[in-house]
C-alpha cells in the first residue's frame, strides 16, 4: 500500500499531511516516526491527518515526530486550512477544525484564489498549574524557580491547547535548545511533559522566540509556541495584548483580544507532493 502525501510549512515548521478520509492509516504513530526522521524519511515536525468531523467542517489528527499524539497544533491549523480551500475540500473562507483540544476557527485571506495567510481562533488560555499541567501546589506559575540539572531557571507557564513553559533570556538566538530542551521538556514537573520556549523582549510590541516542541525537538517555528511566549510576554506585564512574534524565517501575530481568545495569524506553505511506499 503506499500514501499519497503533501509537504507544507508555516515558517519552516513544516508537516505531511495525508487525506486520512481516503486512505486508511492503520498506525500513524509509527508512519509518522517513519515518515518524518530527516535523514531514512520525507522529513518534517510531523505528520497531519485530514479526516471528516461530525460536529465541524473537518477533523485533524497530529503526531509528532516521534510518534506522539497532539492535542492542536496552530501552525498544523493554517496549513490544514491552506490544504483543504486550495483542494476544492470546502469553498468557505471561514470554518472550523476539530482537533483533540476542541474546535478552531479559522479565517482565511486570500490572493488570486490562493490562500496568503490564516488567522486561527486557539481559544481561551489557561494559567492555572493544575491545567498545564504541572506538579505542586494550585496558582498561576510566573517567574517560578525550576531547577534542571543543577540550574536554576524562571518559568512562566501557559497552555493553549498544550502546554508551555517559558524562560526569558537575552538572547533567544544563543541558547543551546538541544541541551536545555528535552532537560525541561520531560522534567518531572511536567507529567505530560511540556513545550519550551525562550524568549526575548524587544519592546512592548515584538518579541523574538525559539522552541523546543514537545514530541519534535527543535523546530523553526510554532504557532501554539508563539501563542504561548506571546502570553507568557502579557502576563508578566512585558508587552501589550498584541505582538508581533519574530521566527527563524518569518512573523507571526499574536493576539489576547478582548473576547478573552488568543488568535494567531500567519502564512502557510505548500513545498511538494508525493507518495510514501509502504
Amino acid at each position: 500500500m503506499t500514501f499519497e502525501f503533501t509537504k507544507m510549512h508555516g515558517l519552516g515548521n513544516d508537516y505531511l499531511f495525508i487525506d486520512g478520509a481516503t486512505q486508511a492509516v492503520d498506525d500513524p504513530a509509527e508512519l509518522s516516526r517513519r515518515m518524518t526522521h530527516r535523514h531514512l524519511g520525507v522529513g518534517a515536525d510531523g505528520i497531519i491527518l485530514v479526516l471528516p468531523s461530525d460536529t465541524a467542517a473537518f477533523a485533524m489528527r497530529i503526531f509528532n515526530a516521534d510518534g506522539s499524539e497532539a492535542d492542536t497544533v496552530a501552525t498544523g491549523l493554517r496549513c490544514f486550512a491552506k490544504y483543504v480551500f486550495e483542494r476544492g475540500m470546502t469553498a468557505k473562507t471561514d470554518f472550523v477544525i476539530d482537533t483533540l483540544a476542541g474546535p478552531n476557527r479559522v479565517v482565511l485571506e486570500l490572493k488570486n484564489g490562493a490562500v496568503t495567510s490564516v488567522r486561527s481562533n486557539m481559544g481561551e488560555p489557561r494559567f492555572d498549574r493544575r491545567e498545564i499541567p504541572m506538579v505542586g501546589p494550585p496558582g498561576r506559575v510566573i517567574e517560578e524557580p525550576l531547577d534542571v540539572d543543577g540550574e536554576t531557571y524562571l518559568i512562566t507557564c501557559a497552555n493553549i491547547g498544550n502546554p508551555h513553559t517559558v524562560i526569558f533570556v537575552e538572547d533567544a538566538t544563543a541558547v543551546p535548545l538541544a541541551d536545555i530542551g528535552p532537560a525541561i521538556e520531560r522534567h518531572p514537573a511536567f507529567p505530560q511533559r511540556t513545550n519550551v520556549e525562550f524568549v526575548k523582549v524587544i519592546d512592548r510590541q515584538n518579541i523574538v522566540m525559539r522552541i523546543w516542541e514537545r514530541g519534535s525537538g527543535i523546530t523553526m517555528a510554532s504557532g501554539s509556541g508563539s501563542c504561548g511566549a506571546a502570553l507568557a510576554s502579557m502576563v508578566t506585564g512585558r508587552t501589550e495584548r498584541r505582538v508581533t512574534v519574530h521566527l527563524v524565517y518569518g512573523e507571526l501575530i499574536i493576539e489576547w483580544a478582548e473576547d478573552g481568545l488568543v488568535y494567531q495569524e500567519g502564512p502557510a506553505t505548500e513545498v511538494f507532493t508525493g507518495v510514501w511506499p509502504e
